[in-house]
Protein backbone atom coordinates (compact mmCIF):
# COMPACT_ATOMS: atom_id res chain seq x y z
CA UNK A 1 0.00 0.00 0.00
CA UNK A 2 1.09 3.77 -0.62
CA UNK A 3 2.38 5.49 2.43
CA UNK A 4 2.30 8.57 0.33
CA UNK A 5 -0.65 11.06 1.62
CA UNK A 6 -3.10 12.08 -1.24
CA UNK A 7 -5.26 14.98 -1.83
CA UNK A 8 -7.96 14.25 -4.48
CA UNK A 9 -11.18 14.75 -2.54
CA UNK A 10 -11.46 17.89 -3.25
CA UNK A 11 -11.70 19.52 0.37
CA UNK A 12 -9.28 18.77 3.69
CA UNK A 13 -12.31 17.59 5.64
CA UNK A 14 -12.49 14.74 3.02
CA UNK A 15 -9.06 14.50 2.87
CA UNK A 16 -8.27 13.87 6.42
CA UNK A 17 -11.27 11.03 6.43
CA UNK A 18 -9.95 9.48 3.98
CA UNK A 19 -6.89 8.23 5.74
CA UNK A 20 -8.30 5.57 6.84
CA UNK A 21 -8.14 4.06 3.41
CA UNK A 22 -10.19 0.95 1.93
CA UNK A 23 -12.77 0.64 5.10
CA UNK A 24 -14.65 -1.86 3.45
CA UNK A 25 -12.41 -4.30 2.90
CA UNK A 26 -8.53 -4.92 4.23
CA UNK A 27 -8.41 -1.39 6.01
CA UNK A 28 -5.44 0.81 5.84
CA UNK A 29 -4.53 2.97 8.27
CA UNK A 30 -1.92 6.21 7.66
CA UNK A 31 -1.72 7.67 10.82
CA UNK A 32 0.28 4.96 11.99
CA UNK A 33 3.09 7.36 14.11
CA UNK A 34 2.98 10.87 15.39
CA UNK A 35 5.52 11.38 12.59
CA UNK A 36 2.58 10.36 10.12
CA UNK A 37 -0.04 12.80 11.45
CA UNK A 38 2.37 15.90 11.38
CA UNK A 39 3.61 15.06 7.72
CA UNK A 40 -0.05 15.04 6.67
CA UNK A 41 -1.02 18.41 8.52
CA UNK A 42 1.97 19.48 6.12
CA UNK A 43 1.41 18.17 3.36
CA UNK A 44 -2.07 19.40 3.23
CA UNK A 45 -1.04 22.88 3.57
CA UNK A 46 -2.71 23.60 7.34
CA UNK A 47 0.81 24.55 8.72
CA UNK A 48 4.57 25.46 7.20
CA UNK A 49 5.83 24.54 10.49
CA UNK A 50 4.31 22.56 13.20
CA UNK A 51 5.22 21.44 16.69
CA UNK A 52 6.08 17.56 16.77
CA UNK A 53 2.77 15.53 18.00
CA UNK A 54 2.96 12.28 20.06
CA UNK A 55 0.41 9.24 20.27
CA UNK A 56 -1.71 11.13 22.13
CA UNK A 57 -2.22 13.93 19.18
CA UNK A 58 -2.47 10.64 16.98
CA UNK A 59 -5.13 9.39 19.66
CA UNK A 60 -7.32 12.62 19.27
CA UNK A 61 -6.92 13.06 15.57
CA UNK A 62 -8.01 9.07 14.55
CA UNK A 63 -11.00 10.00 16.98
CA UNK A 64 -11.55 13.73 15.62
CA UNK A 65 -11.21 11.52 11.75
CA UNK A 66 -13.78 8.64 12.63
CA UNK A 67 -16.43 11.54 14.09
CA UNK A 68 -16.02 13.42 10.70
CA UNK A 69 -16.58 10.66 8.20
CA UNK A 70 -19.49 9.53 10.36
CA UNK A 71 -20.84 12.79 9.61
CA UNK A 72 -19.90 12.75 6.42
CA UNK A 73 -22.04 9.58 5.35
CA UNK A 74 -24.70 10.72 7.58
CA UNK A 75 -24.88 13.95 5.17
CA UNK A 76 -24.09 11.49 2.09
CA UNK A 77 -27.04 8.81 2.76
CA UNK A 78 -29.62 11.40 3.85
CA UNK A 79 -28.96 10.63 7.62
CA UNK A 80 -29.81 12.25 10.71
CA UNK A 81 -26.51 13.24 12.26
CA UNK A 82 -24.49 10.70 14.95
CA UNK A 83 -25.15 12.75 17.83
CA UNK A 84 -21.60 11.51 19.48
CA UNK A 85 -19.53 12.34 16.40
CA UNK A 86 -21.08 15.82 16.16
CA UNK A 87 -20.07 16.47 19.75
CA UNK A 88 -16.84 15.07 18.99
CA UNK A 89 -16.78 17.53 16.08
CA UNK A 90 -18.30 20.37 17.41
CA UNK A 91 -15.23 19.65 20.52
CA UNK A 92 -12.48 19.79 18.35
CA UNK A 93 -13.61 22.46 16.30
CA UNK A 94 -13.59 24.63 19.79
CA UNK A 95 -10.16 24.28 19.86
CA UNK A 96 -7.53 26.95 18.99
CA UNK A 97 -7.50 26.77 15.12
CA UNK A 98 -3.87 27.47 13.36
CA UNK A 99 -3.48 31.05 13.13
CA UNK A 100 -1.83 32.58 10.24
CA UNK A 101 1.12 35.25 10.74
CA UNK A 102 2.50 37.97 8.51
CA UNK A 103 6.68 37.63 8.48
CA UNK A 104 9.20 39.43 6.29
CA UNK A 105 9.22 36.80 3.43
CA UNK A 106 4.97 36.89 3.37
CA UNK A 107 2.34 34.13 5.26
CA UNK A 108 3.33 31.44 7.89
CA UNK A 109 1.36 29.15 9.32
CA UNK A 110 2.88 27.75 12.54
CA UNK A 111 0.95 25.43 15.19
CA UNK A 112 0.70 22.53 17.33
CA UNK A 113 -0.85 19.66 16.25
CA UNK A 114 -3.89 20.39 18.23
CA UNK A 115 -3.84 23.75 16.34
CA UNK A 116 -4.25 21.56 12.79
CA UNK A 117 -6.83 19.16 14.78
CA UNK A 118 -9.28 22.41 15.82
CA UNK A 119 -8.60 23.68 11.93
CA UNK A 120 -9.36 20.34 10.38
CA UNK A 121 -12.63 20.17 12.56
CA UNK A 122 -13.84 23.85 11.76
CA UNK A 123 -13.12 22.87 8.16
CA UNK A 124 -15.49 19.94 8.64
CA UNK A 125 -18.00 22.04 10.06
CA UNK A 126 -18.37 24.28 6.92
CA UNK A 127 -18.04 21.60 5.08
CA UNK A 128 -21.17 20.10 6.21
CA UNK A 129 -23.10 23.17 6.86
CA UNK A 130 -22.33 24.85 3.71
CA UNK A 131 -23.43 24.42 -0.38
CA UNK A 132 -20.26 22.06 -1.19
CA UNK A 133 -22.77 19.08 0.91
CA UNK A 134 -24.33 18.58 -2.56
CA UNK A 135 -21.28 17.97 -4.30
CA UNK A 136 -20.31 15.12 -2.17
CA UNK A 137 -19.91 11.59 -3.74
CA UNK A 138 -18.84 8.30 -3.18
CA UNK A 139 -15.48 7.20 -5.18
CA UNK A 140 -17.32 4.21 -7.79
CA UNK A 141 -14.07 1.68 -6.73
CA UNK A 142 -15.71 -0.75 -4.67
CA UNK A 143 -12.59 -0.69 -2.65
CA UNK A 144 -12.32 2.41 -2.19
CA UNK A 145 -14.20 4.72 0.81
CA UNK A 146 -13.52 8.25 -0.53
CA UNK A 147 -15.91 10.81 -0.61
CA UNK A 148 -14.98 12.90 -2.68
CA UNK A 149 -16.62 16.52 -4.11
CA UNK A 150 -17.59 16.21 -7.68
CA UNK A 151 -17.13 19.51 -9.01
CA UNK A 152 -17.24 18.12 -12.71
CA UNK A 153 -19.62 19.28 -15.85
CA UNK A 154 -22.65 17.59 -15.27
CA UNK A 155 -21.55 15.87 -12.55
CA UNK A 156 -20.06 12.74 -14.29
CA UNK A 157 -17.18 12.12 -12.49
CA UNK A 158 -16.97 8.71 -10.78
CA UNK A 159 -13.95 8.12 -8.95
CA UNK A 160 -12.33 9.77 -6.23
CA UNK A 161 -9.21 10.53 -8.77
CA UNK A 162 -8.15 9.14 -11.55
CA UNK A 163 -4.71 7.92 -10.77
CA UNK A 164 -5.90 6.48 -7.41
CA UNK A 165 -8.84 4.95 -8.26
CA UNK A 166 -9.82 5.56 -11.89
CA UNK A 167 -7.12 4.23 -14.24
CA UNK A 168 -7.68 1.06 -11.96
CA UNK A 169 -11.22 0.21 -13.12
CA UNK A 170 -10.72 1.28 -16.71
CA UNK A 171 -7.84 -0.80 -17.05
CA UNK A 172 -9.36 -3.81 -15.15
CA UNK A 173 -12.77 -3.44 -17.28
CA UNK A 174 -10.48 -3.35 -20.35
CA UNK A 175 -9.05 -6.97 -19.74
CA UNK A 176 -11.88 -7.76 -18.70
CA UNK A 177 -13.72 -7.05 -22.11
CA UNK A 178 -10.16 -8.56 -23.92
CA UNK A 179 -10.32 -11.78 -22.37
CA UNK A 180 -13.92 -12.35 -23.00
CA UNK A 181 -13.89 -11.08 -26.62
CA UNK A 182 -13.97 -14.07 -29.55
CA UNK A 183 -10.15 -14.51 -30.54
CA UNK A 184 -10.28 -13.52 -34.26
CA UNK A 185 -7.75 -15.24 -36.38
CA UNK A 186 -7.14 -15.18 -39.91
CA UNK A 187 -9.02 -16.21 -42.61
Amino acid sequence: MNLDHVFVCGHPALDFAATLRARRSTRFEMFVTPERLNAWYLACGLVDSITPADAQDVREATTVREAVYRLVANRLFGEEFDREALAVVNGAARGTPVTPQLTLTGRHNEGTPAQALATVARQAVELLSGSDVDLMKECGNPECTRIYLDRSRGMRRQWCGMDSCGNKIKAAAYRARKKSAPAVGPR
